[in-house]
């Protein structure tokens, strides 16, 4: 019987984002479009926005969907972010 296991990979940082520091939850999954990350923050009254990123040619970008613009500027950190911890993992 051959067993397989996927490790369960999820962080938190803290990132200034828009003039504050703000918490990012990072978590791995694998699906049908192969791996992503879905992020989730909160922005200033509270409310959770959620978001996928990708992998694509080597780097991880925030799939299309309409976003504030302070999370967009960070896309670049996200993915360092990530590589950071995959080297880890």
């Amino acid at each position: 019987m051959l067993i397989q296991f996927n490790r369960n990979i999820q962080f938190t940082k803290l990132i200034k984002a828009d003039g504050r520091i703000r918490e990012f939850n990072f978590r791995k999954t694998t699906g049908l479009q192969g791996e992503l990350f879905t992020v989730d923050v909160s922005d200033d009254r509270g409310n959770r926005i959620m978001f996928r990123m990708h992998k694509q040619d080597g780097t991880w970008v925030i799939m299309e969907q309409p976003l504030p613009e302070w999370i967009r500027e960070k896309e670049g950190n996200f993915h360092e972010l990530i590589e950071e911890e995959l080297r880890y993992a």
